[in-house]
């Protein structure tokens, strides 16, 4: 995909598995209407937040070279945000939260490049560009802000996710999309919203990437700075929507103070949030994230970090305390005394060490699943890593023996030792045997007419977490999503009142166009009788210079609000940034 956009170095990095879900922004589709969405809520916006937001967010949007008249081409803006260590793609909504903080891993800034429509203006549970652009993008030039963010990514990415975790994803995803969309049935958005509802009371106990994605909403999305009392924006989703960044301002909305606890909340994406957490500066948050970050499988390992992937039915990592890591499809574990003994994969595995796949150790090599012993030889105090090169000689551990290896636990391997193999410490991390059995008890795990034997080696399992450890090990290009975004209908109703948009827009740009202004606004109370931000773009353009045609597009929003009492605050807020301008200037 990076071919059929301007990339960068940034960008050049991004591995195929993350590559698959980028698109095009294909500027040329945004309509004049668009245009002028993005205009009213960036106006509104930077004049109110300005007095509430978190100061790195003005100075982000100059940084991030984000225009308040125009929507933000995040190819040119890549240029800029270059400048800072970040770069910026474009993908079709929700995709799946490991895929997402992995992108922030890699310092790229994903962006949701569809709108939201004029009648969602001031919020819609899809993500657009004004969430993404306007919400994020600024923030991220404050430095120690966006460490935290690529920091949140690299652990946010290992994070395990329940069998369930999936399924709500594709559900909100889903719901998102036919709630922005035009003309869907309230029947649909009814059904959409129940199974949501339902998946969110049938969870059971939340994964740790149900967990670290409530802090992230908390943080990222949603996240207050300062004191309860006297708290700023600096969360994305705040930052984007004209509506909640002033409700949250409110007493209606409790604040508390940011800790641990926020990864218990969990949140409704299509409602406004009750509550609100607050961090007293930037640096509190990265604290808390570590203190998530000890707690999980990837810091923790152990049998219930294998137990953790075993429930999560998805491709997961175990690494052994020599630094050997094995990718697969985690289906067994044995204990004994509340310690993992004996670990199983079904399907395709891979051995690596340092994220590195082992040379010989591929999926090819292991395309039924794997199985090993973990742990010290049954009445030996030294683990087989610890030995020295004379102390495997002691005990037989040596190429062409035949040897008996008895484990804690009750695992046995039999066989002809073929070879070992060695990290750059020196430690033995995994010994190949021919004509082998394993067995429990009287269970046998491998037979010798199965071929050749790879033993990991390792006291302990010291970490487990969410996907390979070398992604070129397993075909990760696999994104289908279930549904995409819904297109706006192209109505000979809908083309004129584009056209007349864009009639306003050259005109304020000092461009030759189709229609004057006031052709425009008799177009407009005759066809489109609905419509309100046009008339307030014809009302800005004619304040203080032409009263006759200010005065009419003025009547036209006053009808407008009586026939559309629900928006009627959307054209007080415009026309008193107006007001404020002429007045000021």
């Amino acid at each position: 995909m990076l071919d059929q956009i301007e990339s960068n170095e940034i960008l050049d990095r991004l591995p195929a598995h993350l590559q698959q879900y980028i698109k095009p922004q294909n500027y040329e589709d945004y309509t004049p209407i668009n245009q002028a969405v993005w205009r009213y809520v960036m106006r509104k916006n930077v004049d109110y937040l300005s007095k509430v937001a978190h100061e790195s967010y003005l100075q982000g949007l100059r940084q991030t070279g984000i225009s308040i008249d125009s929507i933000p081409n995040m190819y040119g803006m890549n240029r800029i945000l270059q400048e800072i260590g970040w770069a910026a793609v474009a993908v079709d909504g929700f995709i799946p939260p490991a895929a997402f903080m992995e992108f922030q891993a890699y310092n790229v800034l994903v962006i949701a490049s569809d709108i939201r429509q004029l009648e969602h203006i001031e919020y819609t549970p899809a993500p657009d560009i004004i969430h993404e652009g306007a919400g994020h993008a600024p923030i991220i030039a404050n430095p120690e802000y966006a460490e935290y963010l690529r920091r949140f990514g690299e652990i946010g990415c290992k994070a395990i996710s329940s069998a369930k975790d999936y399924e709500m994803y594709e559900a909100i995803r889903h719901l998102s999309i036919i709630k922005e969309a035009e003309d869907t049935p309230q029947e649909e958005i009814e059904a959409a919203e129940k199974k949501v509802d339902e998946l969110q009371n049938n969870m059971g106990k939340p994964s740790e990437m149900a967990q670290i994605r409530n802090l992230h909403w908390w943080t990222v999305e949603y996240g207050l700075i300062g004191s309860p009392e006297n708290p700023r924006i600096y969360g994305a989703g705040l930052l984007s929507s004209i509506g909640e960044s002033t409700w949250c301002m409110t007493d209606k909305v409790k604040k508390i103070p940011y800790t641990i606890e926020a990864s218990k909340q969990d949140f409704d994406i299509t409602k406004p949030q009750p509550q609100l957490y607050v961090t007293p500066d930037f640096a509190h948050l990265s604290s808390v994230l570590e203190e998530f970050a000890n707690k999980m499988a990837l810091r923790r390992g152990g049998l219930s970090g294998i137990q953790k992937l075993i429930e999560s039915k998805n491709l997961g990592t175990v690494e052994f305390s020599t630094g050997l890591q094995i990718s697969g499809d985690f289906s067994r574990v044995i204990e004994f005394e509340g310690r993992p003994v004996y670990i199983q994969t079904s399907g395709k595995t891979a051995l690596s060490h340092r994220e590195k796949e082992l040379v010989g150790h591929g999926t090819s090599t292991h395309p039924d699943g794997f199985g090993s012993p973990i742990g010290s030889l049954k009445g030996i105090n030294l683990a087989i890593e610890d030995m020295s090169p004379r102390d495997l000689r002691a005990y037989d551990i040596y190429e062409g023996e035949k040897i008996e290896l008895e484990f804690e636990g009750g695992i046995k391997v039999s066989g002809e030792i073929i070879t070992g193999t060695r990290n750059l410490q020196g430690k033995i991390i995994l010994i190949s045997f021919k004509k082998c059995s394993v067995t429990y008890g009287e269970e046998v795990l491998f037979k010798p007419e199965w071929g050749k034997y790879d033993m990991a080696v390792g006291k302990e399992v010291i970490s487990a977490f969410a996907g390979p450890a070398d992604a070129k090990s397993f075909d990760l290009i696999t994104h289908k999503p279930s549904s995409t975004t819904i297109k706006s209908k192209k109505t000979p109703e809908r083309q004129e009142l584009e056209e007349l948009y864009a009639s306003v827009r050259n005109i304020r740009e000092g461009k030759n166009a189709k229609f004057s202004l006031q052709a425009v606004l008799d177009l407009l109370v005759k066809h489109h009788p609905n419509d309100w931000l046009l008339s307030l773009e014809i009302y800005e353009l004619t304040a203080g210079k032409d009263e006759d045609l200010a005065k009419e597009a003025l009547q036209n929003l006053e009808k407008v609000k009586i026939r559309r009492p629900d928006i009627s605050h959307l054209i007080d807020g415009g026309l008193e940034l107006i007001d404020d301008k002429i007045t000021a200037g």
